[in-house]
């Protein structure tokens, strides 16, 4: 039987080299391949996968934010529903991305006033309380400092117990015509304060009074006929004179 060389051709797979009679020529490789290996994915095809990897998307990569310094993309756009300009998640909203169209107002200077008017009072108050409290310390402090003194020298009922008394400078009515005296009384007395001239409250003993810092042990007092509506000793200054 006579030989038929040029009749057929051998498959381009390596592993298998069938001559095929009837072979199939790749229209992308442009190789020789067996009916079992003709299609692209089953012989591998170079080119189909050469095709894959360098094609590039023709479509939209992404959209940009519109924000001024904002590098940030998005798949999809999101759009401001004022100005219609797209964003990126962080700056969607009109006051992140201080939208043009968002209604403009002066918060900063409503807020500032405010905290200021604020401080204003919280300071005032701070002051006016420290004062008060500077005041009374420093009352209280000349007090301690008078009684040491009084205690030598001062006047009243030997039959009061200690644990009771509580002493004053006491300057009597101006009719009197008499210096002042340092006297002690008994706590379950009701006085009059000398300091600021105003009356003294007379639902309390001394006690109460004193427990209160509403006077002191060792403050002046004064003692003066009064009206039932007088509250107040205006002329301080006639009982500290020289009499």
């Amino acid at each position: 039987m006579a030989e038929l060389p040029n009749i057929g051709k051998h498959c381009s797979v390596g592993s298998c080299k069938l001559l095929d009679f009837l072979p199939f020529a790749c229209d992308g490789c442009k190789k020789i391949f067996c009916s079992e290996h003709r299609v692209k994915d089953v012989h591998c095809c170079s080119s189909e996968y050469i095709s894959k990897a360098t094609g590039e998307f023709s479509g939209v990569k992404g959209y940009d934010c519109s924000l001024l310094g904002c590098k940030k993309r998005e798949l999809t756009p999101i759009m401001c529903e004022k100005c219609r300009l797209s964003f990126c998640l962080s700056h969607r909203h009109e006051v992140d991305h201080n939208c043009s169209k968002l209604e403009k107002t002066d918060t900063t200077t409503s807020v500032s006033r405010t905290a200021e008017h604020v401080k204003t009072i919280l300071e005032s108050k701070t002051g006016e309380s420290s004062k008060r409290r500077q005041g009374v310390k420093n009352a209280k402090m000349a007090a301690k400092v008078s009684l040491m003194k009084m205690k030598m020298k001062s006047l009243g009922d030997p039959g009061c117990p200690e644990a009771e008394r509580v002493y004053f400078q006491v300057y009597p009515p101006l009719e009197c015509q008499k210096p002042e005296q340092p006297l002690y009384f008994s706590k379950k007395l009701r006085l009059f304060s000398a300091d600021t001239g105003a009356l003294l409250a007379t639902d309390c003993d001394i006690g109460c009074m004193v427990q209160q810092e509403l006077v002191f042990s060792g403050s002046p007092v004064i003692l003066e006929y009064v009206d039932s509506s007088c509250v107040e000793l205006q002329d301080l200054i006639q009982y500290k004179v020289s009499r």
